[in-house]
């Protein structure tokens, strides 16, 4: 069910591909939906999930680094990129469904995870939920299901923007018509704003209008499951078993290194390191050592 067209008449966008040198494009059939993949690389498989706003075009620095290397196969989430909008299916769990769904599509019984922001929340999941696909996980820039409660509360301040974002009607409306705003956050939550080459702000920015839907969503499911469950101790009972290396920004102002602390008596194998210098968006601010941290990982794990 796979097709290599450049172009997906039911893709979030009809906008054109960033270019990217050596990424391939196809669109997989999952789930009743259409999900765009873009993939470098022809060794080991490694499945990299994006976060907000972004989509595959996220990972390009990495990607460049990794030059023939593993097979990078980079995702757009539902919804988001060039990857088919439905009106539901934004929660974690749906999305993990997603996911584990294209790797059975692509024919992968186990692969290496990568996962930034939403996208290393998506992973936590798929680790708790299948663990036995994944030789090991990296982390970046987000908090792991386990992280203490007098960790997030002083924290929650950091999260002020996503009241623009969350609330049905308003957060779509701020998406689509206010792009000068996912412009604000990409700039706010870098150490160094410079960071961003010409074009990406422009692309992201214009990905979150093209993806507003699915943008509020993904934030109004966090609302009403993720933060409940949190709450109640949900994950509590439940272990990481998968080899797991968190990576985290020493200058990230949504998710501070304080709120990394705390999941390794949840977890088989996991390590925590912050990297000195930088925000919220390791992958661009970072490329180097998001690469190495890959080749340490699923060199030792696969």
């Amino acid at each position: 069910p796979m097709t290599s067209s450049t172009t997906s008449a039911t893709a979030a966008t009809s906008r054109p591909l960033p270019n990217a040198e050596g990424a391939e494009h196809r669109w997989v059939d999952v789930r009743g939906i259409r999900l765009h993949v873009a993939e470098y690389g022809t060794g080991a498989a490694v499945l990299l999930l994006h976060g907000f706003p972004q989509h595959w075009f996220a990972w390009h620095r990495v990607a460049a680094l990794s030059a023939a290397g593993p097979r990078l196969i980079c995702p757009d989430l539902r919804g988001l990129g060039w990857s088919e909008q439905t009106r539901r299916g934004y929660d974690i769990d749906s999305l993990s469904e997603d996911m584990l769904a294209l790797l059975d599509a692509l024919g992968l019984d186990r692969v290496g995870l990568v996962g930034h922001d939403w996208g290393a929340h998506v992973g936590f999941r798929l680790c708790l939920r299948a663990p036995e696909r994944f030789s090991g996980f990296l982390a970046l820039n987000m908090a792991h299901p386990w992280a203490r409660q007098r960790a997030i509360l002083p924290n929650l301040w950091r999260q002020w923007y996503t009241a623009f974002v969350e609330y049905p009607v308003i957060g779509r409306a701020v998406l689509r018509h206010w792009p000068a705003f996912s412009r604000f956050l990409l700039r706010h939550q870098v150490a160094d704003p410079s960071v961003w080459q010409t074009g990406e702000l422009a692309e992201f920015s214009a990905a979150a209008q093209a993806g507003a839907h699915a943008g509020q969503a993904m934030f109004w499911q966090y609302v009403v499951r993720e933060i409940p469950a949190l709450l109640r101790g949900t994950w509590r009972g439940q272990r990481l078993t998968v080899p797991t290396l968190l990576l985290g920004g020493e200058r990230d102002n949504v998710i501070p290194p304080s709120m990394l602390a705390g999941g390794e008596s949840h977890a088989d194998d996991l390590t925590v390191r912050i990297v000195p210098r930088v925000g919220h968006f390791l992958p661009q601010e970072s490329p180097k050592v998001v690469a190495k941290a890959m080749n340490e990982l699923f060199a030792t794990s696969s």
